[in-house]
């Protein structure tokens, strides 16, 4: 939640590039003088902002000197505005700054990125704004990115710089087509305390504004130039009636990029706005006027706040706090209210009642008045603001319809390149073979008409262009005329209301000053005229009465004294507050006698506006006397053309003849050449194709043989695969023998062995 915050205005900062090699090799001359950290003369005139910063001044100085302070927890824009292109906007707002925190933050955040204004023959899709539940505008489907460092913000901006178009002009090489808008929203959670901060950063980089005779704009770059020069012009009527403070009505809604900054200016958010001008003489009011729009976005306001989202028990406390704050209002107003009502029964204050609460009682009252009338007004601006928007709506169809008209005017003005420009035409009349069917004198003079005839719709053309950017030129005046008219007659029908309405007040005071002053004076000449004749009977001893008796009645005078004391202040604080309504009296005629001064001064300007209307009215009825009247030479034009056409057609016709012959004789030569070239071709195919089938002859021959040498190649390797089995065989059957060898020497061996033990143990028994 935002805190309420404290009113701060934009702050405005200058800067100036230093000149280019173009202007120094044209000799323009440096105009700024710099006077201090914060003031510049431009043609003999200072200027002062916030901070000046000289062609010498790095990125960074200007980072630690303004950008800094943008982000400290609340909502925050920097805007680029320059009256050119080429004045440094764009360089100076992608420089590369770190950003440090605390250690005990967590940073999680988003950026998103939009270009509203990019003109259509460049824009993908037509993004549209539209408000939360807070009313906070938003761009429904542009770019959103979850960013974690500054190097991912940084890749980001670069993504969006090569997504924008730019065209090459007279002022610029790299001259941006859109305005961009850079959004960085950053929560912040302090892990210990769980306390959250939120924040946006705006980074807007207005593309220049252009004026078509130094920028040599063209085609779709001169389209491109008129919707960024009418959003500029849309953001400049917000900042002048944002500067003036007396509009009701702030034209936020005439341009998608004022939607989207609306917070920006004159909202919950901390502006920096850098305005970069061009030291060029030849720029000198460019230069002026950027520096006096400069001046004027200084006045706006803001109300700058830290956006602090609280805990449970925070949100607990303050909803007590509040609980306690409403509940003595709650007491206040039935004390109040109690108190009116009294005093609207004609009954006195109450008894040990303070002698200045019937003024704040008045004051409650007069509160409920202008609550009243608010509610009234509101319900009526809203109506009105409705039936402006319709009006706004029909005034842009009523345009469109016009436009369209132009085009279809244009279109059909526009000479066909079949009727005027077609090279066969061209070739024809410049042929000298066409001396043959017209004398060189009658095509000399039919091309003089033909040119004259061109060079006349033309200037027609350039008249039509012209008188259009005149109406619609007359059409906005009238238009900005009409708006104002609007403006002032509701300021003039709430001056009435609030004049109504103090006369109306005025008056009940009058009649609630008279009856307290009668009742008062009654009240004291009774009790007066009471005490005088009481006074006149006991002096005169008329009445003599016991001791007992007349100490009682020494008591009741004693009571009698306190109770006419009592009533002696009473009266001094009727006598107050009869003063207290005289001066409030006084006051009202006062503010009726300014509010007859503003009424008349409202009266003037709407007739001198009125006058202007009509002037305007006039203006444009003459204008479609023209129109008519090019309309009527067009007509003529187009018959005259017509005529010159069908003569053409006559001379095209008899050229095309002759050409027809000619290129006849040379088809028939051709032709001729061709059906020799294909005998020649078909004698070269029959030899080839004799010459392919002995080849083919010798192919199949050879295959027979390749055949043969083949099956012999298997034959052989059959027999060398069957002695290579023999010969295994007989390989395992030597092994086999040789194996067999070995065993019967080792059981002869044995043998041996077992016959010497034998004949040991035979002679060992014969001699025992």
């Amino acid at each position: 939640m935002a805190e309420p915050g404290a009113e701060c205005s934009i702050k405005v900062l200058c800067r100036f590039r230093p000149l280019n090699q173009a202007e120094i090799l044209r000799g323009d001359r440096f105009l700024p003088v710099f006077q201090g950290d914060d003031s510049v003369v431009v043609g003999g005139k200072p200027y002062v902002f916030d901070r000046v910063f000289p062609p010498n001044t790095t990125q960074e100085q200007v980072y630690r000197a303004c950008a800094m302070q943008i982000v400290k927890g609340e909502g925050g824009a920097a805007g680029h505005w320059g009256a050119l292109g080429g004045t440094g906007k764009q360089w100076m707002c992608t420089g590369r700054h770190w950003v440090e925190t605390g250690r005990h933050w967590e940073l999680p955040g988003r950026v998103l990125g939009v270009s509203p204004l990019s003109p259509p023959a460049v824009t993908k899709t037509n993004l549209s704004v539209h408000e939360d539940k807070n009313r906070v505008p938003y761009v429904k489907g542009c770019t959103e990115r979850f960013v974690s460092s500054p190097e991912e913000i940084l890749d980001v901006i670069d993504e969006g710089k090569s997504n924008r178009h730019v065209a090459v002009t007279n002022m610029n090489e790299h001259s941006s087509r859109s305005h961009s808008i850079f959004l960085i929203n950053i929560k912040q959670e302090n892990v210990e305390t769980e306390q959250k901060l939120s924040g946006k950063l705006y980074l807007v980089d207005l593309a220049g504004s252009e004026k078509v005779s130094k920028t040599g704009a063209e085609g779709a770059v001169l389209d491109e130039a008129k919707n960024i020069n009418k959003s500029l012009s849309a953001l400049g009527n917000v900042i002048s009636a944002l500067a003036e403070g007396t509009k009701a009505y702030v034209p936020y809604r005439d341009s998608k990029m004022t939607r989207i900054l609306q917070d920006s200016l004159g909202g919950n958010c901390r502006t920096t706005m850098f305005i970069c001008c061009s030291p060029s003489s030849y720029n000198d009011a460019e230069t002026k006027s950027t520096l006096m729009f400069g001046q004027r976005a200084k006045t706006i306001k803001n109300s700058a706040s830290v956006n602090l989202e609280l805990t449970a028990e925070q949100w607990k406390k303050k909803y007590e706090k509040e609980k306690e704050k409403n509940k003595a209002l709650k007491e206040s107003i039935a004390r109040l209210e109690a108190e009116l009502n009294r005093w609207r029964r004609g009954e006195g204050p109450r008894r040990g009642g303070a002698g200045g609460e019937p003024p704040r009682t008045d004051n409650a009252n007069s509160s409920s008045i202008v609550i009243h009338i608010s509610e009234e007004e509101r319900h009526k601006y809203e109506e009105e603001i409705r039936k402006l928007y319709k009006q706004l709506d029909d005034k842009d169809d009523e345009i469109n319809q016009q436009s369209q008209l132009m085009e279809k005017l244009k279109q059909q003005m526009t000479p066909h390149p079949d009727h005027f420009e077609t090279p066969l035409t061209s070739e024809t009349l410049l042929d000298p073979r066409c001396d043959n069917f017209g004398t060189p004198a009658m095509l000399a003079a039919l091309r003089a008409e033909h040119g004259a005839a061109r060079a006349e719709v033309a200037e027609v053309l350039a008249a039509l262009e012209e008188l259009a950017r005149s109406y619609d030129r007359k059409a906005q005046e009238a238009e900005d005329t009409g708006r104002h008219n609007r403006r002032l007659a509701d300021e003039l029908a709430r001056t009435e209301a609030t004049t109504l309405s103090l006369e109306t007040e005025l008056q009940r005071v009058r009649d609630l000053g008279g009856q307290q002053r009668k009742r008062a004076a009654e009240v004291l000449n009774g009790l007066m005229r009471d005490l005088s004749e009481f006074s006149v009977i006991v002096g005169n001893g008329e009445i003599k009465l016991p001791v007992e008796v007349s100490g009682a009645i020494e008591e009741e005078f004693a009571v009698a004294r306190l109770y006419i004391s009592k009533i002696k202040s009473e009266v001094k604080s009727v006598v107050k507050r009869c003063r207290q309504l005289e001066g409030l009296q006084v006051e009202c005629h006062r503010k009726l006698e300014v509010t007859g001064r503003e009424l008349s001064s409202c009266q003037l300007l709407i007739s001198q506006h009125e006058a202007k209307i009509r002037s305007l009215t006039e203006y444009m009825q003459s204008v479609e006397g023209k129109k008519r009247h090019l309309e009527e030479s067009y007509d003529a034009l187009s018959e005259e053309l017509a005529r010159l056409r069908a003569q053409e057609t006559a001379h095209e016709a008899k050229a095309l003849e002759l050409q027809l012959e000619t290129h006849r004789e040379a088809q028939h030569k051709q032709l001729a050449r061709l059906r020799d070239d294909i005998n020649e071709k078909q004698r070269t195919i029959d030899e080839l194709r004799d010459l392919t089938q002995k080849l083919q002859l010798e192919l199949e021959k050879l295959r027979a043989e390749h055949e043969a040498l083949r099956a012999e190649e298997r034959a052989k390797a059959a027999r060398l695969q069957e002695l290579t089995f023999l010969y295994e065989r007989h390989e395992q059957s030597k092994q086999d023998l040789k194996g067999l060898e070995e065993t019967v020497a080792r059981e002869l061996q044995t043998l041996h062995n077992l016959r010497k033990l034998f004949v040991q143990d035979v002679t060992t028994r014969v001699k025992k």
